[in-house]
């Protein structure tokens, strides 16, 4: 069973944690390493994966859901286009913005990639760490990196693969009318009605994530409905619970991990206060060099349709575009949310096994020579 570790420091942040490291891999085990890269937003997760890349001949997987999306830019902290040429990224810049996308999708995408990754040889000319009289080629590295936890979930251990593949039909009738819905009273509303349904669900997907709740709420009514149709005459009561335990076991249904790999998981632990310093100027930082113009070209070109446009950043912008908050308050408001975001990511990603904590920020030269040999003696 894997260990859960305990971090009640890490979930105050008064300083910076102390944190356990993990056992090292055993040598024996020659399959190839997959480094993952997690920790809050602007933690320096993009910097501490170019630095991994950069020594270790890597490719590096984006893990960030809207970072997937084209044309948005400014509110998505990407790399840029010079980083991209220098160092293969991967799944940035792949999805049309109007598309819907899942993390079991996103697993069905990203994992062809690591295995495509791990073919490649690193020329000799090229290596830094290979051994002296070494015979076996080294292959590249694959990195993924990104502050979406779901994604990464999906990734390395499997979800539920969503109403299609597990016998449910995707009801479009339904889900507009869930949207409209939404639109009218408000995402919290949907939230109620699947708290109702499944609080464990509700527990697990937050309110302003319009499309997992939408999705989440399909699932729980088709399953009420097969259980009404396997189970003969059963009382409304039962039918509920009935309802939510098939949900909620639906969520862990289908799991398939990620095998022929061994996993390093790089944690970046950062001071609180320093790390909402560095919130609130990235924030501000995009209004300055052009979030509002960016998200009004998005919005007229592809409406509300867009998905990113609920993201936090876009969404702010979108409530100043309509004359619902003043500039001041925007930014307040987007800085605020990326805070609240920053605290759900900490209390998510301290449930991930096995994690090699660094006490600092990804873009700090210590940090990046920490993690390089804790890779080196894992390669």
């Amino acid at each position: 069973m894997e260990r859960a570790l305990t971090l009640s420091k890490v979930a105050r942040f008064p300083k910076v944690a102390t944190l356990p490291k993990v056992a090292r891999l055993q040598k024996s085990d020659r399959k190839p390493l997959v480094v993952v890269v997690l920790g809050p937003t602007a933690s320096g997760k993009s910097a501490l994966a170019l630095a991994i890349a950069r020594h270790f001949s890597g490719e590096i997987v984006n893990c960030d859901s809207v970072a997937m999306y084209r044309e948005f830019e400014i509110g998505t902290a990407k790399p840029s286009l010079a980083e991209r040429a220098e160092v293969p990224h991967h799944l940035i810049d792949c999805l049309d913005p109007r598309a819907d996308f899942s993390a079991g999708e996103y697993a069905r995408q990203a994992r062809p990639i690591l295995r495509e990754i791990v073919t490649r040889e690193v020329s000799r000319e090229v290596s830094r760490v290979a051994a002296p009289g070494e015979n076996d080629p080294r292959k590249h590295l694959p990195i993924v990196s990104g502050g979406t936890g779901l994604y990464l979930r999906a990734l390395l251990k499997g979800l539920f693969l969503g109403p299609q593949r597990s016998g449910y039909l995707r009801n479009e009738d339904l889900r507009n009318k869930l949207r409209e819905r939404a639109k009218k009273r408000g995402p919290e509303h949907l939230h109620r009605i699947l708290r109702r349904l499944d609080a464990a669900a509700a527990d697990r997907i937050h309110a302003n994530d319009i499309p997992k709740v939408i999705r989440a709420i399909e699932v729980c009514l088709a399953a009420r409905r097969t259980s009404h149709q396997t189970s003969p005459g059963p009382s409304p009561r039962s039918s509920h619970r009935t309802s939510s335990r098939n949900m909620t076991e639906l969520w862990q249904q289908g799991r398939e991990p990620l095998h022929g790999f061994r996993i390093l998981r790089l944690g970046l632990n950062t001071e609180r206060e320093a790390l909402y310093s560095r919130i609130n100027q990235r924030a501000a930082k995009m209004f300055d060099e052009g979030l509002v113009v960016e998200t009004d070209r998005l919005l007229d070109k592809y409406g509300e349709q867009a998905r990113p446009l609920a993201s936090l950043g876009y969404k702010q912008a979108m409530q100043f575009l309509r004359g619902e908050l003043d500039r001041e308050t925007a930014l307040a408001a987007a800085q605020r949310a990326h805070r609240n975001y920053a605290k759900r990511q900490i209390t998510w990603f301290r449930r991930e096994p096995d994690v090699h904590w660094l006490a600092g920020f990804g873009d700090d030269p210590a940090i990046q020579a920490e993690a390089i040999t804790t890779i080196e003696r894992e390669i």
